[in-house]
């Protein structure tokens, strides 16, 4: 009995390591844009044609492509428990400077609706936290979208 328990979780454990070696930084990214985009509970077509342009320039796709990134990153999103995974493939690739923009790109999302709730303000600083960014760097980074 035991030895089928640990079986279990050992699977487990595989899989989430595989599935964490398959996540691409596009769509490490796009997952963490659609967590502020889902954030107030509105999906407000503004913030998708936003996620949608910022996909787009960001990593030079092609319009199918985008979308579906997009569709299975806000899958990904509606399941997924924390940021941990995405975040951390984030830091694996990306410079200070780089997660910055990633965060400017954040707040821009935030405001393509025309306020930025609560919610959304709790995510992003999060997920500042999480990409390791100072205090500095998250404030630069808010400044640089709310100027």
């Amino acid at each position: 009995m035991l030895a089928k328990i640990a079986k279990f979780f050992n699977d487990l454990q595989t899989d989430a390591v595989a599935e964490s070696d398959e996540l691409s930084i596009e769509m490490a990214c796009t997952v963490l844009l659609c967590e502020v985009m889902r954030a107030d509970g509105h999906l407000d077509s503004s913030e998708q044609t936003m996620l949608t342009n910022t996909i787009s320039q960001h990593f030079a796709l092609a319009p199918e492509e985008v979308s579906a990134l997009i569709e299975q990153a806000i899958a990904l999103s509606e399941h997924a428990i924390d940021f941990h995974q995405f975040t951390s493939k984030v830091n694996q690739h990306y410079s200070a400077t780089e997660k910055t923009q990633i965060v400017s790109l954040l707040w821009q999302l935030a405001l393509a609706d025309g306020k930025i709730a609560s919610i959304e303000e709790h995510i992003i600083r999060k997920i500042a936290d999480l990409l390791h960014l100072s205090r500095a760097e998250y404030i630069r980074a808010k400044e640089s979208i709310l100027s």
